[in-house]
């Protein structure tokens, strides 16, 4: 007879379900209202005490997204995300050249900008396409969510999970392990999301260029403080890779890339205190909230037991991709890096097992809005911004599909 789950679990359980059916019915949440009210359950409940619950929360992750929300704020508030954009996507002569475009130049801007960025960039100007050329704007959420997913998989700063595992110590030349076993992969991967998207989305594929307008500039000043933030995240992480390829350590962590390049907009900015009050807090929220449930599932010992029932070798490269992709559609991806980190901790993986670890929770995000941190960005931006969103049916009909090809395509190379 099998035990029941522990409570934290059967609330973690029940964030998931209410995630799934959140735009059903009169009433209308918002994910990171759901998650807060699981994470308030547990403490209350007493399954997780206070001190344990903040020791959970990872500053490095809550502090690079407090900065990079408001490099991400300033540069829609000045135009100068969307005059780069128009300047990138102006050559599209129709729509699905349009949703290329948008696929490799984001995606391959992800490996370097990490995708959390450009979510929060992304978003506002993909938005306004759809709106300024009548496309769908669920073809445009979409596109951006699986480019800046699929593009991160490659780099050791694509996204914070990448992060974990290059600093784990499984990893020797971060830069070049994950260029050599996944930047290849990881081109195919972008081309099949065009072919699932254009399947989907037949019709809005039409031949016709759409009628771009220029998008200016609105407010120079705060565009020129934007371009030396750009360029200051630029130089760090050139600095990373150099310090890194040289054998100088690790240099500047992703707190202080972004803490660094926030600093021009905060300290010269006459806007300062609007960026910081329209910045996304409820992803803020959501992150912290998500850090603590996940504390108290991992304090049940209900992952522990349920990986050493298996019986399997966790660290196996099919094993590690197959359960990274489900874990993260249960704690999403940086949690659950985290938790599997945790179970191997006593285990030395090979290269091939950490890249099945990064590229398996990362194309986790294009199977359901759980799987990665930069969807949850992404929808609970377009609803602030515009009153757009991403059911989880939307998502779940073509993400399914997608991370299915996805995984087959790094298990090939990977497994090979």
């Amino acid at each position: 007879m099998l035990a029941a789950p522990p409570f934290p679990v059967i609330v973690l359980s029940a964030v998931f379900l209410l995630i799934a059916v959140r735009q059903t019915g009169m009433v209308k949440l918002r994910i990171w209202q759901i998650v807060v009210a699981g994470a308030a359950i547990v403490l209350v409940t007493g399954q997780i005490s206070l001190q344990a619950a903040i020791s959970y929360v990872d500053p490095t992750v809550i502090v690079f997204l407090l900065c990079i929300f408001i490099v991400g704020e300033a540069l829609t508030e000045s135009g100068y995300a969307q005059h780069l954009f128009y300047g990138v996507f102006k050559p599209a002569r129709s729509v699905g050249a349009l949703v290329l475009l948008i696929l490799f130049s984001v995606g391959i801007a992800s490996m370097f900008l990490l995708n959390d960025t450009l979510a929060v960039i992304g978003t506002p100007v993909v938005l306004l396409f759809a709106e300024k050329e009548r496309i769908n704007p669920k073809l445009m959420l979409l596109s951006l969510a699986f480019a800046v997913t699929i593009g991160s998989v490659a780099s050791p700063i694509g996204n914070p999970q990448n992060l974990l595992i290059a600093s784990s110590g499984d990893v020797s030349n971060p830069f070049v392990t994950f260029f050599s076993y996944l930047a290849l992969p990881t081109m195919i991967n972008l081309l099949l999301a065009y072919a699932v998207l254009r399947l989907f989305y037949k019709r809005e594929f039409r031949a016709e260029r759409p009628a771009y307008s220029r998008m200016r500039i609105t407010d120079a000043d705060l565009a020129g403080l934007c371009k030396v933030s750009l360029l200051i995240i630029g130089a760090l992480v050139a600095f990373n890779i150099a310090a890194v390829s040289l054998g100088m350590g690790g240099g500047f962590s992703l707190a202080y890339i972004a803490v660094i390049a926030s600093l021009p907009l905060l300290i010269f900015s006459k806007k300062r205190a609007a960026l910081l009050m329209n910045i996304d807090w409820p992803t803020i929220a959501f992150f912290i909230a998500l850090f603590v449930l996940v504390g108290s599932v991992w304090q049940s010992g209900f992952v522990q037991g349920w990986a050493s029932g298996l019986g399997v070798d966790v660290g196996s490269v099919p094993v590690v991709l197959v359960a990274s992709v489900l874990g993260s559609q249960l704690v999403s991806n940086v949690p659950m890096v985290l938790l599997y980190l945790k179970l191997l901790a006593y285990t030395h993986i090979s290269a091939a097992s950490a890249m099945a670890l990064a590229a398996g929770s990362t194309i986790a995000g294009n199977m359901l809005v759980l799987g990665a941190a930069s969807n949850v960005i992404i929808i609970q931006g377009a609803e602030r911004r515009r009153s757009e969103t991403l059911s989880f049916t939307d998502f779940a009909r073509i993400g399914i599909i997608l991370t299915a090809l996805n995984v087959i395509v790094y298990w090939v190379f990977l497994g090979a």
